[in-house]
C-alpha cells in the first residue's frame, strides 16, 4: 500500500491509518523526521546566505537604514515561509520530509490547511526557541509519533509506505 503525490493513506473514521491498525504508516517516523528536519535547516541556511547578501548590499545603499532587515526580520520570515509553504502544498511537506519519504496530515483528513501549516510553523519555532528541541522528546511516548506541535496544529506526520 502506498500513498503518493496526491493520495493518502485511507481514513479511519476521520483519522489517519490507526497505529493499531496500520503500525507501518509510524515505523520509523521519528529518526526520519530528525533528519528531514535537519535537511530543511541546511536549505534554509543556504537560503539565508543568498538572502543575506542581497540584504546587506540593500543595508549598503540605504546607509543602513535597512539593517534590521537581515538582522532580525529575514530569518524569521524565510524560516516560516518555507515551512508553511510546503506543509499547505499538494506534496504535504518540506522538501527533508518527502525525501524521506514523510508526508504531513491533517487530523481533519486530507493535507493540512494553510492555517494548520501556520500554526504549525510557529508553534515548532516557539517551541524549539523555549525548549531547545527538547519538545521532540514528546514524540518518543506517543503512539502516532506526533510531537507537540503536530498536536496543537492538528497534524499528523506519516510514512509512505
Amino acid at each position: 500500500m502506498s500513498f503518493g503525490a496526491g493520495s493518502l493513506p485511507p481514513e479511519v473514521d476521520g483519522w489517519p491509518p490507526d497505529l493499531l491498525h496500520y503500525p507501518q504508516y509510524y515505523e520509523g517516523v521519528t529518526v526520519r523526521r530528525l533528519v528531514a528536519f535537519l535537511l530543511d535547516w541546511a536549505i534554509i541556511v543556504m537560503l539565508l546566505i543568498v538572502l543575506h547578501l542581497a540584504a546587506g548590499i540593500l543595508t549598503v545603499l540605504t546607509f543602513g537604514l535597512l539593517a534590521w532587515l537581515h538582522l532580525l526580520l529575514l530569518p524569521i520570515v524565510i524560516a516560516l515561509a518555507y515551512h508553511i509553504a510546503q506543509l499547505a502544498s499538494p506534496a504535504a511537506g518540506t522538501l527533508g520530509m518527502r525525501l524521506f519519504g514523510l508526508r504531513a496530515w491533517s487530523v481533519l483528513g486530507g493535507r493540512p490547511t494553510s492555517s494548520q501549516a501556520a500554526l504549525h510553523a510557529f508553534c515548532l519555532y516557539g517551541s524549539l526557541a523555549v525548549t531547545g528541541g527538547l519538545v521532540a522528546v514528546v514524540a518518543l511516548f506517543e503512539p502516532r509519533r506526533r510531537t507537540l506541535h503536530d498536536m496543537l496544529a492538528g497534524v499528523v506526520v506519516l510514512r509512505e509506505i
